[in-house]
């Protein structure tokens, strides 16, 4: 039952950086020692991984792609006066980049997704919480998933992401033209 009721959570990974996900999943059962923590060092290890991947799930929303004239994908960190490239953008004006109000929900939303992925997966939990019982998780996500889920998704609704930035999945279309929440 657990889990079936945890593995809820992917729809939620989906607005989640793909190579962040992949790197704490990679990484996680090694630093955790699969759940086992036999010293402190497993510990500090996972706690600083959690912290790096919580970092880049925030960071990324804060950055976007965009096309040059020769039709190649230039990546940048969205600022209030438009987008600052990591490569120089010729003669482009990136001005329409701007920060926007959604970004800064969009960090904060993905920010709380990837401590939920963080608390549902058994070997951190185990690691941290190892006196923690198969029914206090299900207890968990019974109460916690399906309010977060919910005001994630509200969120994510009232105010659609329209960057594609490191780590998202690029489109064939504008990245302002594009709701990532439609199919």
């Amino acid at each position: 039952m657990t889990f079936d009721l945890c593995s809820k959570i992917g729809n939620l990974i989906k607005f989640l950086p793909t190579g962040t996900v992949f790197v704490f999943h990679f990484l996680n059962p090694v630093f955790t020692n699969y759940g086992k923590c036999s010293n402190s060092l497993n510990k500090y290890l996972s706690a600083i991984l959690i912290a790096l991947c919580g970092f880049s799930c925030c960071f990324s929303c804060f950055t976007d792609s965009y096309k040059d004239s020769d039709g190649k994908t230039h990546y940048g960190v969205a600022t209030f006066k438009g987008l600052w490239p990591c490569n120089g953008s010729g003669s482009m004006n990136l001005s329409s980049y701007k920060l926007r109000f959604s970004d800064f929900v969009h960090a904060f939303f993905s920010t709380i997704v990837f401590a939920v992925l963080v608390f549902v997966e058994p070997n951190t939990v185990e690691c941290f919480y190892p006196g923690f019982a198969n029914s206090s998780r299900v207890l968990l996500c019974l109460i916690l998933l399906p309010p977060i889920t919910l005001s994630v998704s509200l969120a994510f609704m009232c105010f659609p992401n329209k960057r594609h930035g490191i780590g998202y999945p690029l489109t064939e279309q504008s990245s302002h033209k594009t709701d990532l929440l439609l199919p």
